[in-house]
């Protein structure tokens, strides 16, 4: 039984093109970045090439990007790097209820620290009120940050709107663009924040490494001490291959993005009308403004624990949202937003997400899987 990989906003598969361009630097090119011989400045070039490649991705400039063992750890620098260096200024924080838990936690953890943060609602497509976040913004705010992105729904947030709004305030804007990049074009200057969030794995890169976008001049208030690397935002001896694939992952993204997204956006009506072909129930969680590669599907009458168990037995990899909450039976924190605390669809929902491990049969073999498993749950229920 091949097994079918609809999982990909969890992780992704690392590219032949990446695997090919990391092997020779394990091999070859392996001194310290910080180091002055000739060891340690091939190392740097190979750093100084990826930082540069990311940052014109980003329509940034190299000493704007900081590297990061991922996400969360970019997250949270962002957050409590940015609160902790501007809390001069004040101690005010918005955020949404409907964030990454990398978001979330330091959010909270800040909370605890004294400072006050203001959590927006969302409504049932996951979107903010823009009205909402204008009444939320005090004389003292110092942070805003709104994923761009939803890894759940995949709903896509007006970061630009939001950037302009906060052009006049003294407001830093940070966005979680982890599921956005790859999937959208972005710019840091059209959109207008001060920080953003990206990381490899999500697009086909190796794990254990991230960025964070940070405006030239902006202060950030270091987490980790012990050196003076990444200008002494970020230190430990930076993982020069990492960043080799993550560039190479940028690179490939950008030659094969409108390619990829066609087929992700192919891939999800294919699901979808299998599934509505199979006569299976559901309804899709979120509203039309979303990306192609994400869809979260409501199965009235199923349980999300049992659905997962019973896919992954029959070969099918999916998600009850954040892989960083894989295995937890807890109400998904997106949906509780969305549709109330105790709503049917927090339990009883689960996301696919396509990718390059997927094909049109596969997909459709998926789908029909998926409808044999639910119809076979909701009978016996």
């Amino acid at each position: 039984m091949a097994s079918i990989y609809l999982d990909h906003a969890a992780t992704t598969p690392v590219s032949p093109e990446v695997v090919e361009a990391m092997v020779p630097i394990y091999q070859e090119v392996y001194g310290n970045p910080s180091s002055v011989h000739s060891y340690g400045r091939k190392a740097r070039k190979i750093l100084d090439d990826a930082r540069k490649i990311i940052a014109n991705a980003l329509g940034a400039v190299e000493k704007e990007i900081i590297f990061t063992s991922g996400g969360t750890e970019a997250d949270n620098l962002a957050l409590i790097g940015a609160a902790k260096a501007h809390q001069h200024l004040g101690k005010h924080i918005i955020t949404t209820q409907v964030e990454h838990h990398a978001v979330l936690h330091p959010a909270e953890y800040l909370e605890e620290e004294g400072f006050d943060v203001t959590y927006l609602s969302v409504n049932e497509e996951g979107l903010i009120s823009i009205d909402e976040l204008k009444d939320a913004l005090r004389e003292d705010t110092i942070l805003v940050s709104v994923m761009y992105v939803n890894n759940e729904t995949g709903s896509i947030q007006p970061i630009a709107e939001i950037g302009s709004i906060l052009e006049d305030h003294q407001a830093l804007l940070h966005t979680d663009a982890v599921q956005a990049f790859g999937a959208m074009p972005i710019n840091v200057k059209t959109l207008n924040v001060d920080m953003l969030t990206i990381t490899a794995h999500k697009i086909n890169g190796p794990k254990g490494i991230g960025a964070l976008y940070a405006k030239e001049g902006l202060s950030l208030h270091p987490s980790l001490h012990g050196g003076e690397q990444e200008r002494k935002r970020r230190p430990g001896t930076e993982n020069t291959v990492a960043a080799h694939g993550f560039a190479q992952a940028v690179q490939t993204v950008k030659e094969n993005q409108k390619e990829r997204l066609r087929a992700y956006k192919h891939y999800k009506k294919l699901f979808l009308d299998t599934l509505r072909e199979e006569g299976v129930d559901y309804d899709i969680n979120g509203g039309r403004i979303n990306i192609p590669s994400i869809i979260n599907i409501h199965f009235p009458g199923t349980n999300v624990e049992t659905l997962l168990t019973n896919f992954d037995l029959d070969g099918i990899a999916a998600s009850s949202g954040s892989a960083c909450t894989a295995g937890s039976v807890e109400p998904s924190h997106v949906l509780s937003a969305m549709f109330g605390e105790g709503h049917e669809r927090t339990t009883s929902s689960v996301r696919f997400s396509f990718g390059l491990a997927n094909t049109e049969e596969n997909v459709q073999e998926g789908a029909r899987k998926v409808a044999s498993i639910v119809q076979r749950l909701t009978k016996t229920s």
